[in-house]
């Protein structure tokens, strides 16, 4: 990959977790239409073979990122398949409601691995080749509940807090080796179809479009390197905050 002005931007090879209808597919999305092949990990065998079919320059690697040995099998086969990663967006989540009296312990343990432990995996697999070539770019999407823990997010407000910290950590020690890592916390009702059930009397503008994330994402990925952000928080012009 090729930096120019300190900024990444050659078109390289990019993991993105967690591809659903949403967001994750936006992003698989807006990186491919840039000229990156994009690695899509995600446990719906189904629904990536038919994003494959979909996005030119991408494909599908079934994976539940909850299981390191699962994620290990998919970057081996992402680098025998497409070559060796330059960008990981942990896109992958684990979510619950309930207050820290009603929700399972297994649960809480459940959600630590795929918002984490997940991270924490795939990062290691591939930091060290993106420390060899001096750039590479890892996003985490996160939520305001990387930020408080309301009563009824007990079950998942701890793992995005991790989640957020862990990020944090890497971001202080990669970004002198050339490695640019970021947590993106979404402020707001993602636009997907169960959501718009949920909220059926909500006009359009109050929830956020995964396209706009991705083009976040993409944004916070490019940045020169002079001028790095790592906390990014991205919400609709009429969310209160």
């Amino acid at each position: 990959m090729r930096k120019v002005g300190g900024a990444m931007t050659s078109p390289g090879i990019a993991v993105v977790s967690g591809v659903g209808p949403g967001t994750g597919a936006a992003i698989a999305r807006r990186f491919a239409a840039g000229g990156w092949r994009v690695a899509m990990l995600a446990r719906d065998r189904e629904r990536l073979s038919a994003l494959e079919r979909e996005i030119a320059g991408a494909r599908a690697f079934p994976c539940d990122v909850a299981d390191p040995a699962q994620i290990a099998e998919a970057v081996a086969a992402i680098r025998a398949e497409l070559g060796v990663p330059s960008g990981l967006v942990h896109n992958a989540v684990g979510g619950a409601f309930g207050t820290f009296l009603d929700v399972d312990a297994s649960v809480l343990e459940h959600n630590f691995r795929v918002n984490v432990m997940g991270l924490f995996h795939l990062a290691r697999a591939l930091a060290p080749a993106m420390i060899e070539a001096g750039a590479g770019a890892i996003v985490a999407t996160g939520n305001t509940s990387a930020l408080r823990g309301k009563a009824s997010f007990a079950g998942f407000a701890p793992t995005k807090a991790a989640q957020r910290i862990l990020a944090e950590s890497m971001a202080r020690d990669l970004g002198p080796k050339g490695v640019h890592v970021a947590y993106v916390v979404i402020d707001a009702v993602i636009d997907v179809p169960w959501t718009r059930q949920a909220f059926r009397d909500a006009p359009d503008d109050f929830f956020i479009q995964p396209a706009a994330i991705a083009d976040e994402v993409w944004h916070v990925v490019h940045q020169d390197r002079s001028a790095w952000s790592f906390n990014v928080e991205v919400r609709p012009f009429r969310e209160s905050w």
